[in-house]
C-alpha cells in the first residue's frame, strides 16, 4: 500500500512543474543581411548573457583538414580589432566579464557574460572577435603545435578523451560527423595560415549569424546596438555544406586500437541514432536516464555496483541536425574486457525486452525534474537555449511542451522509443582501445576485427583525418 501511495504522490508532482517549465518571452528580429537577433529581458540580477552562433563549425572542415574550425575558434581569442591577445583578454577580465570562443560540429560560438553596465564593451568585443579577428600566423602555429602535443600525450597516458574521435570516425566513415573536431596529428600538421584565413572568409558572415541575448538590458537599446554592430556584415564567401544521413550499421563491426602494454581497455558500443528534432524526446530522455544516464542506472548497477568491472559506464545520445550516435561508454581491466562487454550487451538486450515500468518512469522523471529546470535559470543559459533552438530550427514548444511530454509518457510509449532508437546487440559497432596482444583473439567473437595502432597519426582506419 505504501509503495502504491508513493507512486501516486510522485505522479502528482510533475503537473505543477510541467506547467511552469516554459521559456520566457523573447523577440526575434532578422536583419536585412540574414543575421538573427533573439532578445529577452531578465531584470532579476544586473547581468547580461550572450551567445553569438555562426552556423557551420567543424562539419565545414575540408576532409584532410579536420581541426581547422577548432583552431580558428581558439585563434579568434588571441587578438581582435585594435587589441592584441593580451589586451583583448584584459579588456574582458578588467570588468569581471567572460568571453570565450568554441567550435562544435555544427557551429562556432562566442559566449559572453558581462555586468549590464558593461553591455557596450561586451558588444564591442564580440563584434571584434567575429568581424575583425587578428588571426595571427604565430598564434596559429602555437595552437597547432599545442594541440598535436596534447593528442600525443593522451595517446601515451590516458586515451579516454580520444575515444569519441576513434568512435565517430568508425561510426561515420566519410561523413562530416566522423571528423574529429579538434583534428588529428596528420590533419593538423597540414594546416597553414592561408587555410585559416580562407576558412574564415568562406564560413563567417552576417547570413550565418545568430545572436541571442538575455538579461538586464533595455530591449530597444540592445536591438539598436546589435543592429549597428552587425547589420553591415557581408555574407560568408562559401556555402554551408550539405550533410547526408549516415546509414545505421547492420551486423557487427569491430575496431581495435592497439595500445601495447595497456592495463585497461576503453570501449564504446553503439550505432546511428536520431536527430535533434526527434519527436519522442521525452520518452528517449526517460529511457536513457534509466539505462545509463545516472549513477543508479541499469548499466552502472550491473557493471560497477554488482560486478565491480568498472568505475564508470554511461549511455549517451548525440543528437544533431542529422542522426548522431547512440553509445555505451566504459572501461575495464584488460583481463575483464570480454566479460564487461558481454555484460553491457546483456543489459542492452534487457532494455529491449523489458523496457521501463511505471516506477522506473516516475524515478527518471523526477531525476530529470531536478536536472533540467536549473539549466534555464541564468541569463547565459537562456541565451544559449534561444540560440540552440534557432540553430536547429526548433520553436519554443521544444521546451514549453517538454514537461507535459514527460508527464504523459507510459511504459508502452517508452518501449516503442527504445525499439526505435537503441540498436539491438547484434547490430552495433564496437570500438576498443587496449592491448591488442592480450585481447585480439577474445574480441574476435564479436565479428571481424579491423585493427590500427594508437601511434598512427589519424583516428580513422579508413582514411587520413
Amino acid at each position: 500500500m505504501r509503495g502504491s501511495l508513493l507512486i501516486v504522490l510522485l505522479l502528482f508532482v510533475p503537473a505543477a512543474w510541467a506547467a511552469e517549465l516554459t521559456l520566457p518571452e523573447y523577440e526575434r528580429v532578422e536583419l536585412a543581411n540574414g543575421t538573427v537577433l533573439l532578445l529577452s529581458e531578465k531584470h532579476d540580477v544586473p547581468l547580461i548573457g550572450m551567445r553569438a552562433v555562426v552556423r557551420g563549425g567543424s562539419l565545414a572542415d575540408p576532409v584532410s583538414q579536420s581541426g581547422l574550425a577548432e583552431l580558428l575558434a581558439t585563434v579568434m581569442q588571441k587578438g581582435a580589432g585594435s587589441r592584441d591577445a593580451a589586451a583583448f583578454a584584459e579588456a574582458a577580465a578588467s570588468v569581471g566579464g567572460q568571453l570565450s570562443v568554441d567550435a562544435d560540429v555544427e557551429s562556432i560560438t562566442v559566449s559572453a557574460e558581462f555586468l549590464s553596465r558593461d553591455a557596450k564593451l561586451m558588444i564591442e568585443l564580440v563584434a571584434d572577435a567575429l568581424r575583425r579577428p587578428t588571426l595571427s600566423a604565430d598564434e596559429l602555429a602555437k595552437e597547432r603545435s599545442r594541440t598535436i602535443d596534447l593528442i600525443k600525450a593522451a595517446k601515451d597516458s590516458d586515451p579516454s578523451g580520444l575515444m569519441p574521435s576513434y568512435s565517430n570516425a568508425f561510426l561515420f566513415p566519410g561523413h562530416p560527423y566522423g571528423s574529429p573536431t579538434f583534428g588529428s596529428e596528420a590533419s593538423l600538421a597540414g594546416i597553414e595560415h592561408d587555410d585559416l584565413l580562407q576558412f574564415y572568409a568562406d564560413n563567417f558572415g552576417g547570413d550565418r549569424l545568430i545572436i541571442a541575448v538575455a538579461g538586464d538590458f533595455d530591449l530597444a537599446a540592445m536591438k539598436a546596438a546589435l543592429t549597428a554592430a552587425f547589420a553591415g556584415w557581408e555574407s560568408a564567401g562559401g556555402m554551408l555544406p550539405e550533410v547526408g544521413i549516415a546509414a545505421p550499421i547492420e551486423g557487427r563491426r569491430v575496431l581495435l586500437v592497439d595500445k601495447p602494454g595497456a592495463t585497461q581497455t576503453y570501449f564504446w558500443i553503439g550505432n546511428i541514432g536520431v536527430p535533434v528534432g526527434y519527436e519522442n524526446r521525452a520518452e528517449l530522455s526517460l529511457a536513457n536516464t534509466v539505462f545509463g544516464g545516472r549513477f543508479t542506472s541499469m548499466l552502472m548497477t550491473e557493471l560497477r555496483v554488482k560486478s565491480g568491472l568498472t568505475y564508470g559506464v554511461r549511455s549517451t545520445i548525440e543528437r544533431r541536425a542529422r542522426p548522431g550516435s547512440v553509445t555505451i561508454r566504459s572501461f575495464t581491466e584488460t583481463g575483464k574486457t570480454v566479460e564487461a562487454i558481454d555484460m553491457a550487451l546483456d543489459v542492452l538486450e534487457r532494455l529491449h525486452v523489458k523496457g521501463l515500468d511505471d516506477e522506473m518512469i516516475v524515478s527518471a522523471r523526477n531525476y530529470i525534474m531536478g536536472q533540467f529546470p536549473p539549466s534555464l535559470e541564468t541569463a547565459s543559459s537562456l541565451a544559449g537555449m534561444f540560440a540552440y533552438l534557432e540553430l536547429y530550427g526548433l520553436d519554443r514548444t521544444h521546451i514549453d511542451d517538454y514537461g507535459l511530454a514527460l508527464e504523459s509518457a507510459t511504459p508502452v510509449t517508452v518501449h516503442n522509443t527504445i525499439s526505435d532508437v537503441y540498436p539491438l546487440p547484434e547490430n552495433v559497432a564496437l570500438i576498443l582501445i587496449g592491448d591488442a596482444g592480450s585481447i585480439r583473439e577474445d574480441v574476435a567473437k564479436y565479428g571481424d576485427v579491423l585493427e590500427m595502432s594508437i601511434t598512427e597519426p589519424q583516428f580513422s582506419p579508413y582514411l587520413s583525418q
